[in-house]
């Protein structure tokens, strides 16, 4: 509530403009909540310009734990030099509220687009971020002192009231503003568009309380000077907004290489293709194929390359179809068709259940030409179910106890999700989440988890392992080598941008002998110990034999990590 006015304490000095009533062209209480509409507005637009330099930060180097507290406590710290900063302005308050403003505005505005250039360009984008955090930091800090002195040459009023009613607009702004980042800003506009139209009405409501309610207090070159430098800077983000859509394409040739042909942000996501356009290319199971390989990447991760693909899916799918039935089928993930089509050569398989977070993935698992071609159109099969959901809260509401009306146990669950360093997966590895699946494996069932990589990531791979262990299931740890390490990116790992599109290439031999490589990470769980090997049922493999299979178990049985504590949803222990 905004208080009357009170006389103010006689034998305070202050700067001669900071002391002398503003001379408005409307009534003292009509100004006042003018400005703390002002006030909200420029919050609003700060805390926006806060979630996205977040967002923007864990979409292109993960970890969003890490990202979030770079951000927060680098703008919170400068904040605090911007309020030190703003006393040397209160001489010149409504001048020095409307520089501020139009910075804010420009490098606000700008940062979404600036960050992704170094990113795409640079090949890294951690110093940018740490410089925009602190500009921006800095300019939000100055905006309170300013707005402080603006308010109270409205109306004088005591101090605590001002700042009651100064916070009151900046707290609900910033609601508004947390609100309308993820709700509206992002899935109408995009990041970067969104973040231009928000320095656009930063600029607006600034200008408009200087230049208009306190157009009095300013000389004609200050007036004239504020108004060129707003209209500059509109005009600047206007052609951000014209520039926003080639620039993208443009960043995103640079990230992926000129072969990037569809990009799709799904609200969940950004899912790319790249290649794959030939008939038979990267079709897997010994078929040869011409032009470049198809790759699948998800918010800027490789999650699937067509050259080794199948090496990975035969990997993950085939030891958990042997040791017992596997009628039933359960996967969690695979949202692009890969595991199910391995699942799918099996006659004895009656039923799969896919449950995917992201229903952008499975439309192009059905839709695109290439993506469906690899995976065999395996989604369209009538065996196959899909469900739209989030992996963990599905298992919640199972019941696995084969009652009426609840699904009857699973023979095979397969969990494709993405990697356990990935702070948005940590609850999909954690202890919680392997009990819920526990609940919907048949008594003779088998689980079988993709862990990371064993060999870069040893830690990760075996807290996973310990993980599953730890809900009272017996494990068999095993590794394929995949992708040679100079191979750009890597499952779930950022896409180096500095290096240039990969070519296409055989699969790599099975022998890590033949060179240094990557190796895939893999856990096998059951109630009892679980027969290793394949399934007498097996189809014939193009990339995988019962050899591989045993030396992939015997190394990462010399490889063991004991002594590792399990993950929990109260205490993840998979740092990226």
């Amino acid at each position: 509530m905004i208080d009357p006015s009170e006389r103010v304490l006689t034998g305070v000095v202050g700067p001669p403009e900071a002391m002398t009533p503003a001379r408005l062209p409307v009534p003292a209480g009509l100004g006042r909540l003018l400005v703390l509409a002002v006030v909200f507005v420029c919050a609003a637009c700060g805390l926006v310009y806060e979630l996205e330099l977040v967002a923007l930060a864990t979409y292109l180097d993960g970890d969003s734990v890490t990202q979030a507290s770079v951000v927060l406590s680098v703008m919170v710290f400068a904040m605090g030099v911007g309020a030190l900063l703003a006393k040397r302005m209160r001489c010149r308050a409504a001048v020095g509220f409307g520089l501020v403003e139009t910075g804010l505005a420009l490098v606000g505005g700008c940062s979404a687009m600036a960050l992704y250039a170094c990113f795409a360009w640079l090949g890294q984008s951690h110093s940018a971020l740490v410089g925009f955090s602190l500009i921006l930091g800095v300019l939000i800090g100055a905006e309170v002192p300013l707005l402080m002195t603006l308010i109270q040459r409205v109306r004088r009023q005591d101090a605590g009231g001002a700042v009651a009613d100064l916070f009151a607009a900046d707290y609900v702004g910033a609601l508004v503003g947390g609100l309308a980042f993820p709700f509206l800003l992002l899935p109408s506009l995009g990041q970067l568009t969104g973040a231009l139209v928000t320095g656009a009405v930063n600029a607006v409501a600034g200008g408009a309380l200087v230049l208009w309610l306190f157009r009095r207090d300013l000389t004609a070159r200050a007036r004239w000077t504020l108004l060129g430098v707003n209209a500059l800077v509109l005009v600047l983000l206007a052609a951000g907004m014209v520039l926003a859509a080639p620039f993208e394409r443009a960043a995103r040739r640079a990230v992926y290489g000129a072969s990037a042909r569809v990009a799709v942000q799904t609200g969940i996501q950004e899912v790319v293709l790249t290649g794959g356009t030939e008939a038979g290319v990267g079709a897997g199971h010994g078929r040869k194929g011409s032009g470049r390989p198809l790759e699948l990447f998800l918010d800027g991760r490789l999650r699937v390359s067509s050259d080794t693909e199948f090496r990975y899916h035969e990997a993950l799918v085939h030891p958990a179809m042997a040791g017992g039935p596997h009628a039933r089928v359960l996967v969690l993930g695979g949202g692009d068709g890969l595991a199910v089509r391995e699942i799918l050569r099996y006659r004895s398989v009656r039923s799969v259940t896919v449950v995917e977070l992201d229903p952008g993935v499975t439309e192009l698992a059905h839709s695109d030409p290439g993506l469906a071609r690899l995976n065999h159109r395996s989604l369209a099969d009538p065996r196959v179910h899909v469900v739209t959901a989030d992996a963990f809260d599905w298992l919640r509401q199972q019941d696995g106890s084969g009652r009426a009306g609840r699904p009857a146990p699973y023979d095979v669950i397969v969990s494709d999700l993405p990697d356990p360093g990935i702070t948005a997966s940590t609850k999909l590895y954690s202890q919680e989440f392997y009990g819920l699946a526990v609940r919907v494996l048949a008594d003779d069932g088998r689980l079988v988890v993709h862990a990371g990589p064993p060999v870069t990531r040893p830690r990760e791979y075996w807290t996973v392992e310990a993980t599953i262990r730890s809900v009272g299931l017996a494990t068999v740890p095993y590794r394929l080598p995949g992708r040679p390490v100079d191979f750009f990116g890597g499952p779930d790992r950022p896409v180096d941008s500095a290096r240039p599109a990969p070519v296409a290439r055989p699969a790599p031999v099975a022998s890590p002998a033949a060179g240094p490589l990557q190796y895939w990470g893999f856990v096998l769980a059951a109630r009892h110990r679980p027969r290793f090997g394949l399934a007498p049922d097996a189809p014939v493999l193009a990339g995988l034999t019962v050899q591989e299979l045993q030396e992939g178990r015997r190394g990462e049985a010399r490889c063991r990590m004991s002594g590792l504590p399990q993950s929990t949803l109260m205490h993840p222990r998979y740092p990226d």
